[in-house]
């Protein structure tokens, strides 16, 4: 099985959109490949290079549906709830439909779409995974304010790429002076690999309601 963990970007800004791809060998994950500066067709063509050797699971940082009407989903409240409980900030999840977020929301259906499109011989399934909150959830008490300081502190960054290691996310490259999207490209990976299972399980979890909102969204 892989396992995929895509931090996307709006649909201009193939720069900072990262994907990672791991392996699954029983407990542990072991990175494979990563790319950045990727368009919606480079993901398409990794996603069915994947899917040509097993089954792929796609964790993606985005959101991958609205609410009609506008506003929060329930989804988004409820995961708002989930993250001020475990000491993080309520502005990381943002309404969909905002202003700096509806091009995301945009380029993140488009992509599901047409993911579920593709003709792969294995089968892939999608989640949407919240990157802050698969960590803030993971993190030890000692450690939990490196959570909120990551994106802008690059020795906080260095420490959670070694805290990822010891997520079983087995033999990552060299940390180097790279922005958040790395790491949250890996978080993505890491929730969707518990979403999966069968040897973990996400910390929170909410199901997808079909057809407005068609997949589960975790971390």
């Amino acid at each position: 099985m892989r396992i995929m963990g895509i931090d996307l970007s709006g649909p201009n800004n193939h720069r900072d959109t990262v994907l990672t791809v791991f392996e699954k060998q029983e407990n542990q994950l072991k990175f494979v490949k990563w790319k950045n500066n990727i368009s919606d067709q480079d993901i398409l063509n990794e996603v069915t290079e994947q899917a040509h050797l097993g089954e792929v699971v796609v964790g993606m940082d985005a959101p991958l549906s609205y609410e009609d009407g506008g506003g929060d989903r329930q989804g988004d409240r409820e995961l708002r709830k989930f993250i001020v409980g475990l000491g993080m900030k309520p502005g990381s999840i943002m309404p969909p439909t905002l202003n700096k977020m509806v091009y995301l929301t945009l380029r993140g259906i488009k992509l599901t779409r047409e993911i579920e499109n593709l003709n792969v011989p294995y089968p892939v399934s999608i989640v949407e995974v919240h990157p802050g909150a698969v960590i803030g959830s993971r993190l030890s008490k000692s450690d939990f304010a490196n959570v909120l300081t990551y994106k802008q502190d690059l020795s906080v960054r260095r420490f959670i790429w070694n805290w990822l290691g010891h997520q079983n996310l087995m033999e990552l490259p060299d940390m180097c002076e790279e922005p958040s999207h790395w790491i949250d490209a890996c978080a993505a990976a890491l929730g969707a690999w518990h979403w999966k299972g069968p040897h973990y399980k996400p910390n929170w979890v909410f199901p997808a309601k079909p057809p407005l909102h068609p997949y589960d969204y975790c971390c």
